[in-house]
């Protein structure tokens, strides 16, 4: 374990607090939670380590390239996207007996204004929202606490998305597992590529992108 000081312990437990207040506390702000949540992060991030709150986050400057962001960051959600389609969803499916519970997205097929207005907020809240909240913050901090030894990280990936499935869970046990699983190769992606938080917004934005092309068409 890492020798951390008393304020890069207290300010993570009242950041992590604040989050689960908001997450579930009695005071409910909707589409916009992970929103304000994100810039509540970046704001204790700031405050932990003063000149360089976006690095700390993830946020590589000489990594946000058109090579990586546009033409890599697509491609793998592509590959994510089709292993969801093809085996996570019917695997998982047959393991449990029920279905993904598709039905809050049932006013986006075949509304286009809906769909679009859809796709700026899951660029918001689940591409930039979910990936700050989970990888860049909470992945970090478990990282600069039980530092990044194979157990360690092990434990870390795998504890966060018990986390992330766990957040879904709007989409039934199945939904639950599969979203589990992949926010898992999310966590495992920006770990291999060095704590990239640009990359996995992209990938996870493109993903969702995907996802409601599919939605739109009645295809979910």
């Amino acid at each position: 374990m890492k020798s951390i000081s008393l304020p890069q312990t207290l300010i993570p437990l009242i950041t992590i607090a604040i989050i689960c207040f908001l997450w579930f506390g009695p005071i409910r702000i909707g589409y916009i939670e992970n929103i304000i949540i994100s810039i509540l992060i970046i704001i204790a991030t700031y405050i932990e380590y003063k000149e360089k709150p976006f690095s700390a986050l993830g946020f590589q400057p000489e990594k946000f390239t058109f090579k990586n962001i546009i033409v890599f960051a697509p491609l793998v959600a592509l590959g994510l996207f089709v292993l969801y389609i093809f085996v996570l969803v019917p695997g998982i499916t047959r393991l449990t007996g029920a279905p993904i519970d598709y039905s809050s997205f049932d006013q986006l097929i075949g509304n286009l204004p809906a769909c679009l207005i859809a796709l700026l907020l899951v660029w918001a809240t689940a591409g930039f929202g979910e990936e700050i909240i989970f990888r860049g913050y909470f992945m970090r901090q478990f990282v600069k606490v039980f530092g990044e030894g194979k157990v360690s990280i092990v434990l870390n990936i795998v504890l966060l998305a018990c986390f992330f499935g766990y957040m879904h869970s709007y989409q039934g046990i199945t939904g639950q597992l599969v979203t589990g699983i992949v926010g898992a190769l999310l966590a495992l992606i920006f770990y291999l590529r060095n704590y990239d938080l640009w990359f996995v917004i992209a990938v996870h934005g493109f993903f969702d992108t995907i996802a409601l092309i599919f939605i739109y068409f009645g295809l979910a």
